[in-house]
């Protein structure tokens, strides 16, 4: 089912033709066709922005070329290939998805991670909260210390005003966790204290292992999520509680150096390099998520924060500030 003629359908696209900076960012006219089976193609009202756009921007995460960016975003389907069942012509939809390809007005990709956005969620939101709000969810949710995580318990969360940040702390007060939270300014640190951080750290200032001690009585705390890498990895091995875990999701400051197991001998820690698309093998497990996310959302518990929003055509702007960590909450392009 389509609404146009597959040969005058093309799209404005964000694509890079080599790994660098912002400035291999090009505006450009691509085609788009129809979806084979298992597919949709959707058009877009708004597109999220997120770290690991940069990564896959800059070479970190190598992909091949040219490759046209972006991993979130929220629309209509405009058409349905066969053996989708879950989504129909017209309805709203929002989305976290390898493979990259959501920098554009209208694209085809695998229906499976594509969900149905509820009526009272806005596209800007289904745009700045899929990839970001699915991550929060696995983390909370599915990555935890042995025995698992009860209310009352601590666990540090770095980069706590950033996008998953600022969903996390809201969603850990929820649950009734200690969430200490770092950021690298004080005006962060008031941002995800207000978003429901119990205790904040300005790692700019701070030796966030030693603040962690205190604010936990020397006990440590049962889980650290970590996007921040390199610079951070060392310390939240110190912060952590006997038979802790150590919850190592991104790279914004370098990837983490080779080391040495033996490290997490003292305290008997574990270590996870965890991902959000290992969650998302399946449309049932993407929609389970999907709705746990939907549920906070509408209820109130999370609020989704869209504190910067660029014209597609100013991309490379975005990944400047983004890069800089000159942004707080969520990004969105906007078409």
């Amino acid at each position: 089912m389509t609404q146009t003629p597959t040969a005058t359908l093309t799209t404005r696209a964000i694509r890079i033709d080599q790994h660098g900076g912002p400035e291999q960012l090009k505006l450009v006219e691509v085609p788009v066709g129809e979806p084979g089976p298992g597919e949709i193609r959707i058009r877009h009202k708004a597109i999220g922005l997120n770290f690991i756009d940069v990564y896959q921007r800059s070479g970190l995460y190598p992909q091949q070329m040219p490759l046209q960016l972006g991993m979130e975003a929220a629309g209509v389907v405009d058409a349905v290939g066969e053996g989708v069942t879950h989504l129909r012509v017209g309805d709203r939809a929002a989305y976290a998805s390898a493979p990259p390809g959501s920098y554009c007005e209208l694209r085809v990709m695998p229906a499976k991670t594509v969900c149905k956005l509820p009526d009272a969620i806005s596209f800007e939101t289904g745009a700045a909260m899929m990839l970001k709000g699915l991550t929060a969810q696995y983390l909370l949710k599915k990555t935890l210390p042995a025995g698992g995580l009860a209310k009352g318990d601590f666990v540090l969360f770095h980069a706590a005003a950033g996008g998953v940040g600022l969903i996390a702390c809201q969603w850990a007060r929820a649950l009734g966790l200690q969430l200490i939270g770092t950021a690298g300014s004080e005006a962060k640190c008031a941002l995800a204290k207000a978003n429901g951080a119990a205790f904040t750290i300005n790692y700019a200032t701070e030796d966030f292992a030693a603040r962690v001690k205190e604010i936990t009585g020397g006990a440590g705390v049962k889980v650290v999520y970590d996007s921040i890498g390199k610079d951070t990895f060392e310390k939240s091995i110190e912060c952590l509680a006997p038979l802790g875990l150590m919850a190592s999701f991104g790279n914004a400051s370098g990837m983490v150096p080779p080391f040495s197991p033996a490290i997490l001998a003292p305290k008997s820690l574990y270590l996870t390099r965890a991902t959000l698309f290992a969650h998302m093998t399946t449309r049932e497990n993407t929609q389970a998520m999907a709705d746990d996310l939907f549920a906070a959302v509408a209820s109130g518990q999370v609020q989704i924060h869209i504190d910067q929003t660029f014209p597609l055509a100013e991309v490379a702007e975005a990944h400047r500030a983004l890069e800089a960590r000159k942004t707080t909450g969520c990004s969105i392009l906007t078409l």
